[in-house]
């Protein structure tokens, strides 16, 4: 799938800012270098150009870095909480819930196990929660439940409220996807 026209449009975006040259974030795992001139964004742990859907999150964010990053509210919602996600919950949760559910359903613990490599913490709620720090500012809590007699295993992802005031829906969808696949 090409994210060409969105690649350009997020350099566009980013680049009306006049951001400096050359920036490094940290998301996930990895620090990345954006490079303005070049319109590169390149994995410092590989040493490679990032996918385009992670660039495309990455300069979303840095733009919203620029002008500001709100302050966290303390408040996880899911995301069928938040509005505008119409057309947009059964891809987020084939890209985030059921991954989850597939490698952690029968055995929910295990999610603890092997997460040095990432920003993580333990959290409260569910039988077991985690939360992932995406990015600067950008907590990423996922719970998830043990089967019983009456329901199967279930997760859920939660946001701080104030993640719609640094990415779009759509974008919200891919973080929570590539969060899933980091697991």
């Amino acid at each position: 799938m090409s994210y060409s026209v969105a690649i350009n449009k997020a350099w566009e975006e980013f680049v009306k800012l006049n951001p400096p040259k050359e920036l490094a974030v940290k998301f996930l795992a990895d620090e990345y270098s954006v490079n303005i001139i070049g319109k590169q964004v390149l994995s410092l742990s590989c040493n490679v150009p990032a996918k385009e859907y992670v660039a495309i999150i990455i300069l979303h964010f840095l733009a919203k870095k620029l002008k500001g990053l709100p302050a966290l509210t303390g408040e996880w919602l899911p995301f069928r909480e938040f509005s505008g996600i119409e057309g947009y919950f059964d891809a987020f949760k084939k890209r985030s819930i059921e991954p989850i559910l597939r490698k952690y359903g029968k055995n929910p613990e295990a999610i603890l196990a092997g997460l040095d490599k990432l920003p993580v913490k333990k959290a409260e709620g569910g039988d077991v929660g985690i939360v992932v720090q995406a990015f600067e500012q950008v907590p990423v809590l996922v719970k998830l439940w043990k089967a019983d007699e009456e329901f199967g295993p279930d997760a859920n992802i939660y946001f701080d409220r104030s993640v719609t005031s640094i990415f779009c829906t759509e974008d919200i969808v891919v973080l929570a996807g590539i969060v899933a696949s980091q697991l």
